[in-house]
């Protein structure tokens, strides 16, 4: 098994210390296959020979006989960090982007260790299930039917005067009993008899067939009949919410999930778009930032449209191009108090560049979304490079108008402060918010 990583926009060779071509092929076409990929899979990886060149989504790329690992990095031309110091701060990402609520503690200590995301994940998977299973599995009451000796519940009158209409020794009962085979269940036997086939570790394989052992009496489910639906976490199960999730990651089909190939059993490849996994982490940290504010956050919400048909003298009722701005922050009154447009792309270090190197067309989506949100607080919110604190590097007007541009940087190397750090970027660029009240001129 040939395993190499890689950081974003880098490149893996293909022939001598690296891939061979066959290997290479097999990533390429996993790559297709993933529902980040695109057409080609070239959102993921590009083909070029003799070498291979890592896009814009991190996390593992599995397929026959090899893995890479594509670990984030903002700035193309610095220097690469330590690869396990940039996985523990992508494990902090997925943790707080997707609600996981993995111990920061024991995630953070394994990702220094010398393991890939997957095993990792595969590993935090492992500990949780098996700690919540010696703490007993969850159960439902199921309606059972069966003929006893004695009457246990309700008698089946209609197949008691059937059935057994001449054995009175038998009786048709119909009662409910507490059993552990419910959908959750199901999914967890499922996610386990899958990771065995994957883990690596020696240790992860063991608590894997431990816990397997013991959910021996839930019945196997392929993964494409798998009862997600049917799963409803309430009170009573509540403990099992992150493994739920954590599942969903491994069997799932979605933009933050896996491409499980069911085929072949080569292995799962767990991939995140890092423009839709920063945008996810910031909203996720600015509902903190905001709790008790009155300040509602909202993600991709907003779905204006920009144009209709026009009619002399009256306002148009737009039905054409639909935008769906990042993040909006509304407050108690539902009026647009801020709209943030996050980019995990590099801000030009150039101090004499006035634009700060930010796309032309960027700017023209804000300033659409000024005018459709009727927003005067327009942020454009970029990661910082390392060793560059957070913070408002320009603040634009927009022409002929009041409203406001801010350009503004966040620091993910300093996870403790970011709250604190967003708490001082929503107050610099959206006037103070107070309360959940805007300032009188928002």
């Amino acid at each position: 098994m040939t395993h190499l990583c890689v950081r974003e926009w880098g490149r893996v060779a293909v022939g001598e210390s690296g891939f061979t071509r066959t290997q290479a092929n097999a990533l390429i076409a996993a790559a297709r296959d993933h529902p980040s990929g695109g057409r080609e899979g070239t959102r993921i990886l590009e083909d070029h020979n003799r070498h291979l060149t890592a896009k814009q989504v991190v996390g593992v790329l599995t397929a026959k006989g090899c893995s890479l690992e594509i670990l984030p990095k903002i700035d193309p031309t610095a220097p690469d960090e330590d690869a396990k110091t940039i996985r523990a701060r992508l494990i902090h990402m997925l943790d707080t982007a997707l609600g996981l609520k993995l111990s920061a503690g024991h995630a953070a200590t394994m990702a220094r260790q010398d393991e890939t995301l997957l095993d990792i994940l595969i590993r935090l998977f492992a500990d949780y299930l098996l700690m919540e299973v010696c703490r007993g599995l969850p159960r439902r009451y199921a309606e059972q039917q069966e003929d006893l000796s004695a009457l246990r519940g309700r008698m089946d009158v209609m197949r008691q005067f059937t059935f057994h209409a001449v054995r009175p020794d038998r009786l048709a009962c119909r009662f409910d009993a507490l059993e552990a085979d419910t959908p959750l269940m199901r999914i967890m036997k499922a996610c386990v008899v899958s990771l065995r086939r994957h883990a690596r570790k020696l240790d992860t394989q063991r608590q894997l067939a431990e816990v397997g052992y013991m959910l021996a009496d839930i019945p196997d489910v392929p993964v494409r009949s798998l009862p997600w639906t049917q799963v409803r976490i309430d009170r009573s199960n509540q403990r099992w919410q992150r493994l739920f999730d954590l599942a969903a990651l491994f069997l799932r089909r979605d933009w933050q999930a896996t491409h499980h190939d069911n085929k072949a059993g080569e292995g799962i490849s767990l991939l995140f778009p890092m423009n839709d996994l920063f945008e996810a982490y910031i909203a996720a940290q600015l509902r903190r930032t905001l709790t008790g504010s009155g300040v509602k956050v909202i993600e991709q919400g907003g779905r204006r449209y920009c144009l209709g048909e026009w009619r002399n003298g009256e306002n148009c009722s737009a039905d054409l191009f639909q935008t769906k701005p990042d993040i909006i922050l509304r407050g108690s009154d539902a009026r647009p108090l801020a709209v943030i447009d996050t980019k995990w792309k590099k801000l030009s270090a150039d101090p004499m560049d006035r634009k700060h190197g930010i796309s032309q067309t960027d700017v023209y989506q804000m300033m659409a979304y000024a005018r459709l949100y009727d927003c005067e607080n327009l942020v454009l919110l970029y990661p910082s490079i390392p060793q560059q604190a957070s913070a408002v590097r320009s603040t634009f007007g927009i022409g002929g108008g009041m409203e406001r541009l801010s350009i503004a940087t966040v620091d993910l190397t300093g996870q403790a402060d970011i709250v604190e750090d967003l708490a001082m970027l929503v107050d610099t660029t959206c006037r103070r918010i107070s309360s959940g009240t805007a300032a009188p001129n928002l």
